[in-house]
């Protein structure tokens, strides 16, 4: 594929200065470009590879101002924001490049399912009974898709994802490689000769549209009803969502953060790495919560910062660290005030 520098401008809503003719085959990182890709300059730590990169086409802030000579290969795009003017960019080469609609020849595909002839099923797909997938699909090799279940328009299922059976998936969802949706809760209750009788999960997972899922995350079904991942989630890598949790819309959580069963979060929350959190409690919206902190009981407070485990508010934690790092010197200053007493008595 090859692009003039003056289309992609356009298609940014952007201004060229430079080569309007300059051929774009690729894309490169600004400290690693090579001549005929384009890059992009969006942190301010990497603004001394553009006095250097190889790239021949730049996307930059308005507001940049070049305090020394620019390669004079390079041209330059100037957009009001980088991060979206490039997102927007790759969106569109995404596009370009997606397969061409059709079932694989070694897919597996039940005649009772629905699927829509723009969608795209890949090697070695499962499709069970009564599945329906919708409009432009991309449901990639070796996947699977249970009975019932349904995905969404535009979404685009990676390799080796599993969707269980009665799950929903909407529209415009990704789920990165072995995304589990629709997993058994880990549910078991102690019988009378002391064992663990597991405990059927009768629910399912409803994924609700603009929704990402990282690779390898989990969402169990549910007991009964569902477990729900509401509009506009983003799921990072290895994520535990147990059964009949409800993630609020426009959450984000990062990688490894582990969520036991039938916890609320709300709307607009971020919540860091290697987060545990309890089950059976809420937490309001718009909350803040740090990587590695422990989550023990409800956030009731709208907007509220915590961490550390048990989790405290931000501020009393930082302060509580102060202290944590001085109580070796406090513990000399107890002993020799004990010695001074004693001596004193």
């Amino acid at each position: 594929m090859q692009i003039s520098a003056q289309s992609i401008a356009d298609i940014l809503e952007g201004n060229l200065t430079g080569n309007p003719e300059q051929p774009i085959e690729g894309l490169s990182k600004i400290e690693d470009g090579k001549p005929n890709t384009l890059t992009f300059l969006a942190n301010d730590a990497y603004t001394d590879f553009i006095y250097s990169t190889k790239a021949s086409v730049a996307i930059v802030s308005e507001k940049f101002k070049a305090q020394k000579a620019l390669p004079s290969s390079l041209s330059l795009i100037s957009v009001k924001d980088v991060r979206m003017a490039f997102g927007k960019l790759l969106e569109m080469y995404n596009q370009l490049t997606r397969p061409e609609p059709g079932i694989h020849p070694s897919a597996v595909v039940h005649e009772t399912a629905h699927v829509h002839e723009s969608a795209y099923i890949g090697p070695h797909v499962v499709i069970e009974a009564n599945c329906r997938i919708g409009e432009n699909a991309q449901i990639h090799a070796q996947s699977f898709i249970g009975r019932d279940a349904s995905i969404g328009t535009d979404c685009h299922i990676h390799p080796r994802v599993y969707v269980g059976h009665y799950c929903n998936v909407g529209n415009h969802c990704t789920l990165q490689p072995g995304v589990i949706i629709g997993g058994d809760g880990f549910g078991f209750a102690p019988n009378q000769d002391n064992q663990y009788q597991k405990v059927v999960h009768a629910g399912n997972v409803i994924v609700e549209d603009h929704v990402e899922i990282g690779a390898n995350t989990t969402i169990d079904r549910a007991t009964l009803g569902s477990t729900i991942i509401r509009k506009g989630v983003k799921l990072d890598n290895l994520i535990q969502v147990a059964h009949n949790c409800d993630i609020g819309e426009n959450t984000v959580i990062a990688a490894q953060t582990g969520i036991a069963g039938s916890t609320k979060i709300g709307k607009n929350c971020m919540i860091g790495g290697q987060v545990g959190i309890v089950g059976h409690i809420q937490i309001a919206d718009e909350v803040k919560i740090a990587a590695q902190s422990g989550i023990g009981n409800s956030i009731e407070d709208k907007g509220a910062i915590v961490q550390g485990s048990p989790a405290l508010p931000i501020r009393d934690f930082k302060k509580s660290y102060v202290h944590f790092r001085n109580l070796d010197a406090l513990a000399e200053q107890i002993r020799n005030l004990n010695q001074k007493t004693n001596q004193n008595g």
